[in-house]
């Protein structure tokens, strides 16, 4: 049953409804940058690898993106106020629960289930935000989102680095929870129900099976071949074989699904298609780069966690400035594609220019390489969603929203899987290359030496700048070569994203709310209805109709 949707909100009323939800994205962001600088220490004490550094992220990556379709269906049918409390409660105790890690696999259980609420966040975010404010006039509130990021994006390292180095790194995982208890009060008294609600509710469970088991085989395959088995393997034909088998499942129950945890018919829309093109690339590149830029800082250049915080705000500064300055453009001219275009062209040459780092690349350059790929991302990431909001039905818009979403994410999930898979061989392989400088120099530290040489063979993340100054220079050169190659695998993609950007339909951004397309349609339907042009269908209640999507193409 669709109820009536509400008169458009004032200025006051729209910023009451954001403050619950924008304390919320603040939760869900500090918890996520808190631990970015800390990570090579919080590995390094758990006694992790590579391989452990690569699926400590990678796990909430994984889940995020499986969850994100999931909460963005369920957004399409439940009341969206529980469903975004139920999401941060998820990640806020799984976050507080990750603190208490023995090990690094214990760590990297809780922060798979981390990735469940990451996801429901990401999802409802940007559903509610649709709710109460048109595409036309987001850039209009774009401060208040990139004060948010500024905050959590800037000050989460900082904060995570000072804790970890004045005090203990669970303190990383602790933090948040105040905060999440006071977002969680006024998200109940600031943000009102979802504007619908239906008599009859079906939940694809089998279709969250197979889309889950697909994503997931096909990137523990990513993560482990090369080097927990061999590319070419029984292991690789059961996981590939597994995941292609689960995928056309799924595709065979969505089509059959009277309510498909993925429309397929979105994907007739060229918009939709090449948004979520370009946001696999994003993806890559986002959270690639900005994972292994910590560690470059951290095992290149021997910086603490609050020191590698402090070297990567050129990307964050980059990121957060482009994103208020061209979403305050776009809403001021109604123009968006300019900017998207000039977003992929700077992602391709940020990412191109990080894949030359060396350990001892002026910090100048490595600041301007930082702020290129940042300011790339942020006029790339957010807009996309958007210009798939402006077109998607006002019935399918939790479902395309986080479809573009869950794409960026899995492409992000994938990236960091392969990079860091590329970087744990590289480095492998320089090592044994420099086997004999690294030999020369620890003998040179007797006993000391020995088992220092132990813990580099066994593996396990060293703390960088606490070794001897003749075989730090030695690891910080490998690190580093191994983190430049890596960043290298995503600029293909990120020049497939420019591709995708192109072609998409330059359409003008409505103004109005998902409450007013909704009501538009309705009325819409009421005229047909009356008529008597739908006299039968009249009894079945209201149906998805174009004239409101056609008025909102032709509106701003």
């Amino acid at each position: 049953m669709t109820a009536p949707a509400a008169p458009s909100m004032s200025h006051r009323q729209v910023l009451e409804a954001l403050s619950g939800l924008l304390l919320g994205m603040f939760v869900s962001m500090l918890s996520g940058t808190v631990v970015s600088t800390s990570l090579p220490v919080i590995v390094h004490d758990l006694g992790g690898d590579q391989a452990a550094f690569t699926w400590v992220v990678t796990s909430t990556l994984l889940t995020t993106a499986i969850a994100t379709p999931i909460w963005g269906k369920l957004a399409d049918l439940f009341n969206r106020k529980l469903l975004i409390q139920l999401a941060l409660i998820i990640f806020v105790g799984a976050t507080a629960a990750a603190g208490f890690s023995q090990d690094a696999g214990m760590l990297i259980a809780f922060r798979a289930v981390q990735g469940i609420g990451a996801g429901g966040l990401a999802a409802l975010s940007q559903v509610i935000m649709a709710d109460i404010i048109s595409p036309r006039e987001r850039g209009r509130y774009m401060g208040l989102f990139g004060a948010v990021m500024a905050l959590a994006t800037v000050g989460g390292p900082l904060l995570g680095g000072f804790l970890t180095d004045a005090a203990d790194w669970r303190w990383n995982f602790y933090v948040a929870i105040p905060f999440a208890v006071v977002a969680l009060i006024i998200l109940q008294i600031t943000l009102k129900p979802a504007i619908r609600t239906r008599d009859t509710v079906r939940i694809d469970y089998l279709g969250i099976v197979l889309l889950a088991t697909s994503a997931s085989l096909l990137l523990i395959w990513v993560t482990s071949a090369g080097t927990n088995f061999d590319w070419l393997s029984v292991e690789t034909a059961l996981m590939l074989g597994g995941s292609l088998v689960a995928g056309i499942l799924f595709v065979v129950v969505e089509l059959r699904s009277a309510e498909p945890l993925i429309p397929l018919t979105l994907f007739r829309d060229r918009t939709f298609t090449l948004s979520v093109l370009a946001s696999i690339a994003i993806g890559i590149a986002m959270f690639g780069t900005s994972v292994f830029l910590s560690q470059y800082m951290q095992m290149a250049r021997g910086a603490t966690p609050t020191q590698a915080g402090l070297m990567t705000l050129p990307m964050i500064g980059g990121l957060l400035v482009a994103s208020m300055v061209v979403g305050s453009l776009i809403t001021r001219h109604g123009r968006w594609k300019g900017f998207v275009i000039a977003g992929a062209v700077l992602t391709i040459a940020g990412s191109a220019l990080l894949s030359t780092l060396h350990y001892d690349t002026d910090f100048v350059l490595v600041s301007l390489y930082m702020l290129l790929l940042g300011a790339g991302v942020g006029m790339t990431m957010q807009n996309l969603v958007l210009i798939v909001q402006n077109t998607a039905r006002p019935e399918d818009l939790g479902a395309a929203s986080s479809g573009v979403t869950f794409f960026r994410s899995l492409g992000g999930t994938a990236g960091v899987s392969v990079m860091g898979a590329a970087l744990g061989t590289r480095v492998t392989d320089l090592f044994d290359d420099r086997k004999a400088d690294l030999a020369g120099a620890l003998a040179t530290l007797g006993e000391k030496g020995v088992e220092l040489g132990r813990q580099l063979a066994s593996g396990t993340l060293p703390e960088v700048r606490r070794l001897p100054e003749a075989v730090r220079v030695i690891v910080e050169d490998i690190y580093a070569q191994g983190i430049a190659a890596s960043f290298l695998i995503a600029v293909p993609f990120a020049v497939v994203s420019l591709i995708a950007v192109l072609f998409l339909p330059n359409l003008p951004l409505t103004r109005m709310t998902t409450r007013e397309r909704l009501q538009a349609s309705e009325a819409d339907f009421a005229t047909i209805a009356a008529e008597g042009g739908m006299a039968s269908v009249a009894a079945t209640g209201p149906v998805p109709t174009q004239p409101a999507t056609r008025r909102s193409r032709r509106d701003g």
